[in-house]
């Protein structure tokens, strides 16, 4: 090729080059900008909302026993917590003080003052000390929404299970189901209004997948039929079934339901298990699964933040789960992989 033609091809390459930085300015990083080249101001960014709380604290309330039939602690008055529902509740954005059940009522009066919102766990206690515990604090929980708190109650299977009892007042009402570790599909009751609860921010092709695909968790041998709970007038003016899941028999159970007048969200399946449960093969890992343990999480703590309450920093520090270590569970076989053990003197 001749000298002048490779010399003009030369010139056209570095004219397109100059045309492209020109149309594509360098970024530069902080520590390269000249000292009064414009950059955005902290001022810019938008103020979070002052009436929401970023800083929320969930009680959860534990449970008798040890969660593995007394092979990791047989002491008198033990409880836990499984580490899946601390894990669950920090992974929207809370932290987590627990409400040692059995401790002196005035010791858990004082750490529900300092919580933003409750959870009642899965488990199989129904009465005694444990059953008291539970009603004390939904009462205390009705009352301090009734006072003007935005004060959330998460209650997870057996928790379900308990405020059926209460409400109702009949410590008869459940009836016997075949859904022990097993994963289920979910069936939204026709025309249920979800504005406002748990679902409403769930994408719509996952609200779908839900009713298609076994996605959530199920593990509990008692429940309510959607007969007896709307035949009953205390659950249905309190309640609002938004879901219901059939068992191995075919059996259809209430599944999930939402307050009519309180931030009160009852399952009777367990969200926090897709992400943070290994030791059953019958939990669901999949993507879908486990954008539904996000989604309910986030819905709990997000009307945490609702709350008004603004607890003393010092005294939230030294009530927090983070004073406790985590035990590894799963080698003893109880269903969970860690669990909080604690232990009554």
């Amino acid at each position: 090729m001749p000298n002048d033609a490779v010399f003009t091809l030369f010139l056209i390459a570095i004219f397109n080059f100059l045309l492209s930085v020109q149309s594509h300015p360098a970024i530069l990083l902080p520590s390269q900008r000249h000292r009064n080249s414009p950059v955005s101001s902290p001022a810019s960014c938008p103020a979070p909302n002052p009436s929401l709380y970023y800083r929320p604290i969930i009680g959860i309330l534990s449970h008798p026993g040890d969660s593995a039939s007394g092979r990791i602690s047989n002491a008198t008055g033990t409880s836990y917590i499984a580490a899946s529902y601390v894990k669950f509740v920090e992974a929207a954005g809370a932290r987590v003080i627990p409400l040692i059940y059995n401790e002196p009522h005035s010791k858990l009066q004082k750490k529900l003052d300092l919580v933003n919102g409750v959870l009642f766990t899965g488990g199989s206690a129904k009465s005694g000390l444990y059953f008291e515990t539970v009603r004390r604090i939904f009462k205390k929980i009705l009352e301090r929404n009734d006072a003007g708190d935005h004060f959330p109650l998460y209650a997870t299977c057996l928790g379900f299970e308990l405020l059926t009892m209460i409400i109702s007042k009949d410590n008869n009402i459940l009836e016997e189901f075949s859904a022990l570790n097993q994963a289920s599909t979910l069936q939204f009751v026709e025309n249920a209004n979800i504005e406002g609860t748990v679902f409403q921010r769930f994408p719509p092709d996952l609200l779908k997948k839900m009713s298609t695909e076994c996605l959530v968790m199920q593990n509990h041998r008692y429940g309510i039929s959607p007969g007896k709970f709307l035949a009953n007038e205390k659950l249905s003016s309190f309640f609002e079934i938004l879901s219901t899941c059939k068992d191995e028999d075919d059996k259809v159970y209430v599944s999930t339901v939402y307050s009519r007048n309180y931030p009160v969200t009852a399952f009777q399946w367990h969200p926090e298990k897709n992400t943070f449960e290994w030791g059953v093969p019958g939990i669901p890992h999949t993507e879908d699964a486990i954008q539904i343990t996000q989604h309910v999480a986030n819905f709990l703590v997000g009307e945490a933040r609702k709350s008004i309450n603004r607890p003393v920093a010092q005294e939230v520090l030294d009530n927090l789960i983070y004073n406790y270590s985590p035990t590894y569970a799963g080698k003893y076989g109880g269903g969970f992989d860690e669990v909080y053990i604690f232990a009554q003197v």
